[in-house]
């Protein structure tokens, strides 16, 4: 496994350095430490960190807040950590996207193969809404082109086949994407 950088938060300082100690030995970086939300949010958004791991039960905002915050900003593998095994914990802490939980204490055993099923979730969620991204992005365009195609077929009298090659050539002539075209088309028919 590769060397992360860790941002953790935790109000019980025995469960921070033992934490602390448990990441460096596996090879980890920890970047920051926080005793409450308000500060592990601080940090989350100034360092960036690869992941971050959380207590759930900590001072305002608490670890699930905390989560739900930087996910929407600027998302990353997170670890929820508690003492408590309440299931309507577990039920926000899915809501928040966490990628992971785990009971405390935390154990070496435990923490390692934790941290590899968030990186991997993570990012496999991250792909899964690329592709999402892609896919809304790429039915846009074809709104787009339809659209257009629909506005050269009644203004210049062309056939469909016609109006999609007129485009397709203006693409590749100004190296510009049909989205682009479709585009300047839409506008310009707007304007007349």
């Amino acid at each position: 496994m590769k060397t992360l950088r860790i941002v953790i938060a935790d109000d019980e300082s025995l469960h921070l350095m033992s934490l602390r100690a448990q990441l460096e030995a596996m090879g980890h970086r920890v970047v920051g430490e926080a005793d409450d939300g308000e500060s592990a949010l601080r940090l989350l958004r100034d360092l960036r960190p690869d992941l971050a791991i959380l207590d759930i039960k900590m001072p305002e905002p608490d670890g699930i807040q905390v989560a739900e915050t930087i996910m929407q900003e600027q998302p990353l593998p997170i670890i929820l950590l508690t003492a408590y095994s309440e299931g309507s914990l577990a039920e926000r802490a899915a809501h928040a996207r966490v990628a992971a939980y785990l009971m405390k204490p935390a154990l070496p055993q435990d923490l390692a193969p934790t941290i590899a099923l968030a990186t991997s979730r993570f990012n496999e969620f991250q792909t899964l809404n690329r592709k999402v991204q892609d896919l809304s992005d790429a039915l846009e365009t074809r709104k787009l082109v339809e659209r257009a195609k629909g506005i050269l077929m009644r203004r210049l009298n062309l056939s469909e086949e016609e109006a999609f090659h007129r485009m397709q050539r203006r693409s590749q002539n100004e190296n510009k994407k049909m989205g682009e075209i479709a585009n300047a088309i839409i506008t310009a028919d707007g304007m007349l």
